[in-house]
């Protein structure tokens, strides 16, 4: 249902079939509770997508459904935290059923019960159901409050029970405080249940209560609560207070734009006004000139007073509140009551007030102006105000307040625009448009800035230079759209201003004409200085010092433009190199090459990322003359930046640039078997270098950023896929066996893992080594079925980025012996990772290969010391353990290895075992111990060693030891879940325990608090051992003053 939150009236057609195959289930008698409550929640659901109010119609509303549905709602349990969508809906279905058009004393019949007991009449049945709601603390008190606004105003209900539940509701206001938890539960659910009554009630059968109502209100000060929603509910109740208290009618004395007539509208000004006229005219009833003097209720000050106070609540939804209560009750004051409402509304826009105050003054104003109860006439006092809205800004402490105010004042414009006719604006227009501009422009906060620029009316070009989208960027606004809206003369105003009347405005104008003409002067110095640079640069050693200087200056330069700098600083200095220092032998000048060669390799070991990228890049830029005889000084320096070291852990970008350049070096020198190392790839170097690449790929750093390590990953798949071509294009003997396969099964291992950005870029490496055909790549292992997995025609279609294509594929290569090792490590991270479509494919694909190898003895062994060596490689890496243990717990359970479960002491469950517990190991890692634990599984981390349960012999005494001692381990959480698995082992597993003692064990694991204090938990841990025959586990003590459990001697089951 998320996808239409945004659009939810689409929903509508389909809401009847929805709901009716929903409601067939709760009306199926066979539906079992927990099925009825999961409708219910659907029901929910598509109701908090369209809301309650379009869904409500649609609910069954015949007489024959008031005791089913009363009598499903009675059933319920109202403290019950995990049923309250069942409740919701009951309620709300009920409110819709109160409306049917008969007596409710028809219901009850014969209140005599079968038993002689007397049974409570329905209508107080469903009283007695909406308070207990209104007091619970669930979604469950809404809906009751909706359904005391739809039964109370029933005419048999409101005769003879609203005086009595309106006492109980002001009794229980009295009786409760604001200040506690329940207090605020209560009081919450009465404001809401008044609320909703002063809205659906009559006004006739309301304004009887509406004085006490008030009177308990005040009361209870709730302007005083902490509580931000009573606030809110008391500000609602308020103003359904004061529209009780006056008559329900428009004012007369309205402005009103336009007609609703489109004929009307479309003649000329002066005619559509006599029409309108002639209208209202003979529209009104001869006694509207003695209407307009009915008498105000003197409750209507104190509603007022308390709007007003609302306006300047410290929360936004108290405030909007109350300036939708000050417009709605204006509208129904006469002429002169609406006057002083508004002259107490300006005085919130006073320096002395906070900005609370002006914000909630703005939005008043918007109100007023959008229902056309602000008059012409009061146009003129109230533009000044909003003006200095537009630019509230106040400074508190280190930082400022007032975007919200300058964000309603455009809320406000926004307003007068569509309420008033241009001819009353017009003496206004170019003071509000020139504030708008400012705003949308030059106002630090975007919200305000886009708030500004869809305002007002402007000019149609500036509207579209100055739209939603262009105002987002900062940047965008200061430098270009400013600068286009100032070559309109009406916005360009710092002249005349300078000889004004105003001496501030005289003064502020000087300076800022003084700012322009030092601009002027600056900009006339900078001409001069590029001028004198042009001629420093007219010779090849200025040039040079551009581009060490501005590759030296990357860390200053910002994130967006210092890739384009280096890129072409880099390639400035190729076409500098090429230009001015080659000879007409072709050799470079000794002198230079060590000078400029020697300054590059140093400045690879910077303190400074940055510097460190933007040489190694020029390094791999340089072209051969250079690198004649320096070839092994430059690989050394780039093989130096590619290694970890603690100090530059985090230079992941330094790393990838280094390995693209290796590869541009070898590109640049060429290959020739038997060369020197000083000038070609050849037999004495290419070992080296494939070395520093395959250590590349083995990059998992990751920091704030992420996976940073995934881009050296990529450089190095790319840098080695170039590289190996090279070479099989030139001397294909130079790639050994050993190289060949350890680089594809790099590439196999980097087309299973989790990133699907990076499996897609190994995967086309992969294939593109595989397929190439001049010559085709030497060595590489089981081409034969490799070509038969990855046929030839599939290589430019294949998605490597759908995890539904590329998993079934790459499991595949599960079946080859060079390949498995490094599959089964990439599927590790997959099948174990978060990401829900890249799980559920790998794993899908690695449970078919399970169940295909199933039949074959051999190639099961294979597959499991191949996984036990994964997990010895990888113990204590958590970027691979914590996978892995998943990746386990999700193959046992799909019964992967029970073929072993019946063989007793087989080693795969041992040495898995050993493993597990070695992994854990004092390990104080949440989330490792977390990821452990598991229901009905075969083997997690502490809690899931229940699953080994299931293996015979001497492995089952150990891990029932284990176990003992995992229910009194430090963390709270992993006692209670090893205590929960322990209760569900035991149920599974009958025939682990003697009959006679199996209750009792079960007691104590249920019975027991395991997230108590740790010696209460240890007595009863220990009650367990003694009962289940199992030693004790001894504490022992540290130097570090902590104590830890150890075995008192090797476990055995006695019984």
């Amino acid at each position: 249902m998320d996808r239409y939150q945004e659009q939810p009236h689409l929903l509508d057609h389909h809401l009847e079939g929805m709901m009716n195959s929903l409601l067939e289930i709760v009306w199926d008698s066979g539906s079992p509770p927990s099925l009825v409550h999961l409708a219910f929640k659907f029901l929910y659901i598509i109701t908090k997508v369209r809301g309650y109010k379009r869904f409500l119609p649609r609910f069954p509303h015949e007489v024959r459904d008031l005791q089913p549905v009363l009598d499903m709602l009675a059933k319920q349990n109202p403290r019950d935290p995990e049923t309250w969508e069942t409740r919701y809906m009951l309620l709300l279905w009920l409110s819709m059923i109160c409306l049917i058009p008969f007596d409710l004393a028809r219901f009850d019949g014969n209140l005599t019960s079968l038993e002689g007991q007397a049974r409570q009449p329905t209508m107080d049945r469903i009283l007695d159901l909406a308070k207990c709601y209104l007091v619970v603390s669930d979604k469950a008190r809404d809906a009751a409050a909706v359904l005391v606004s739809k039964f109370i105003v029933r005419p048999d209900v409101r005769q003879s029970r609203m005086a009595d539940f309106l006492d109980w509701v002001l009794s229980m206001l009295s009786k409760s405080s604001s200040q506690t938890m329940e207090g605020t539960v209560i009081v919450n659910g009465m404001l809401q249940a008044l609320a909703q009554l002063f809205k659906h009630g009559k006004r006739e059968d309301c304004l009887p209560y509406a004085a006490t109502v008030l009177e308990c209100l005040d009361n209870c000060k709730l302007s005083e609560s902490n509580q931000m929603v009573l606030r809110k509910l008391g500000m609602k109740l308020v103003q359904r207070l004061g529209l009780t208290f006056v008559k329900p009618k428009v004012a007369k004395w309205r402005y009103q734009r336009g007609c609703r007539s489109l004929a009307a509208n479309l003649q000329p000004q002066g005619a559509a006004v006599q029409n309108q006229k002639r209208e209202v005219a003979a529209a009104a009833p001869p006694e509207a000139d003695d209407d307009e003097e009915y008498d105000i209720p003197g409750e209507i000050e104190n509603v007022v007073e308390q709007l007003l106070v609302g306006l300047k609540d410290k929360d936004t939804i108290v405030r909007w509140s109350a300036a939708k209560g000050i417009g709605r009750i204006t509208g129904r004051l006469p002429k002169e009551l609406a006057d002083d409402v508004i002259g107490s509304l300006l005085d919130c826009f006073s320096f002395q007030e906070t900005d609370n105050a002006w914000h909630g003054g703005c939005l008043a104003l918007a109100e007023l102006g959008r229902r056309g109860l602000l008059l012409p006439s009061r146009i003129s006092d109230v533009v000044p105000v909003m003006l200095k809205a537009l630019t509230y800004d106040e400074k508190r402490g280190a930082c400022s307040v007032g975007s919200n105010v300058r964000d309603a004042a455009c809320y406000v414009c926004w307003a007068f625009a569509r309420a008033y006719e241009p001819a009353e604006l017009l003496p206004f227009i170019s003071h509000i448009s020139s504030a708008l501009i400012i705003a949308a422009v030059f106002d630090r906060d975007v919200n305000c800035r886009r708030a500004a620029s869809g305002t007002f009316p402007m000019a149609l070009n500036i509207l579209t230079a100055a739209d939603y989208f262009a105002v987002g960027n900062r940047v965008n606004c200061y430098l270009t759209i400013s600068v286009y809206i100032a070559g309109f003369p009406e916005y360009t105003q710092l002249l005349p201003l300078s000889v004004g009347s105003d001496l501030h405005t005289r003064h502020g104008a000087i300076l800022a004409c003084a700012e322009i003409t030092m601009l002027c002067v600056n900009w006339h110095k900078r001409i001069i200085e590029n001028l004198k640079l042009f001629m420093f640069l007219a010779v090849p050693g200025g040039w040079q010092w551009l581009i060490n200087d501005s590759l030296r200056h990357l860390p200053l330069v910002s994130s967006a433009a210092r890739q384009h700098i280096k890129e072409s600083a880099v390639s400035a200095l190729a076409a500098l190199c090429n230009e001015f220092y080659i000879n007409e032998r072709g050799e470079a000048d000794p002198a230079l090459q060590d000078e400029l060669v020697t300054q590059y390799v140093s400045e690879l070991q910077n303190t400074e990322e940055m510097v460190r990228c933007g040489f190694s890049r020029a390094l791999g830029a340089l072209p051969r003359f250079l690198l004649k005889g320096r070839l092994q000084q430059v690989l050394e320096g780039l093989k130096k930046v590619t290694i970890i070291s603690p100090e530059d852990v985090s230079f992941a970008e330094a790393r990838r640039d280094a390995l693209i350049a290796i590869a541009k070096v070898c590109q640049t020198v060429g290959v020739k078997g038997d060369g020197s190392q000083q000038e070609y790839v050849c037999s004495g170097n290419v070992d080296q270098i494939y070395a520093t690449l395959l250590t590349g790929v083995t990059d998992y750093t990751t920091d704030s950023r992420g996976d940073v390590g995934g881009w050296v990953r990529e450089a190095a798949m790319t840098s080695l896929m170039e590289v190996t071509l090279l070479l099989v294009q030139n001397e294909a003997q130079l790639i050994h066996a050993n190289t060949c396969k350890q680089i594809m099964c790099w590439l196999a291992q980097q087309s299973a893992e989790k990133i699907d950005k990076f499996r897609a870029h190994a995967g086309s490496v992969f294939l593109t080594l595989l397929h190439f055909d001049h010559p085709p790549v030497p060595h590489i292992p089981h081409r034969e079925e490799l070509e038969r997995i990855f046929p030839r025609w599939e290589k430019e279609v294949l998605n490597w980025n759908a995890a539904s294509e590329a998993f079934p594929r790459i499991t595949q290569l599960l079946g080859l012996p060079a390949y498995q090792y490094h599959v089964l490590l990439g599927l590790s991270v997959s099948v174990g990772g978060l990401t829900e479509t890249t799980l559920r494919y790998s794993a899908q694909s690695l449970f078919d290969y399970m169940k295909k190898i199933q039949s074959d003895p051999s190639a099961l062994e294979s597959f499991c010391e191949t996984l036990l060596k994964v997990f010895e490689d990888n113990l204590r890496n958590d970027r691979v353990s914590v996978p892995l243990l998943t990746m386990l717990d999700q193959m046992l359970a799909n019964g992967c290895f029970d073929m072993f479960t019946e063989q007793e002491n087989h080693p795969f469950p041992v040495k898995l075992f050993a493993l597990c517990k070695e992994e854990i190991k004092r390990s104080k890692d949440i989330r490792k111990l977390r990821s452990s634990i598991g229901i009905w599984v075969f083997f997690l981390i502490f809690s899931r060693f229940c699953g080994l349960i299931q293996f015979q012999g001497d492995m089952r005494e150990k891990v029932f030891f284990q176990l003992f001692l995992l229910l009194c381990h430090p963390f709270p959480i992993i006692r209670k879940t090893t205590a929960s698995q322990v209760y569900e082992m035991l149920l599974t597993y009958s025939d682990v325990l003697d009959p006679a003692i199996m209750d009792q064990a079960m007691a104590i694991l249920s019975d027991t608090n395991w997230e108590a204090e740790l010696p209460v938990v240890r007595e009863r841990r220990n009650c367990l051992c003694d009962l289940m025959k199992v030693p004790r586990p001894q504490l022992v003590p540290k130097c570090c003053s902590q104590q830890w459990e150890k075995p008192e001697r090797r476990p055995s089951m006695a019984g």
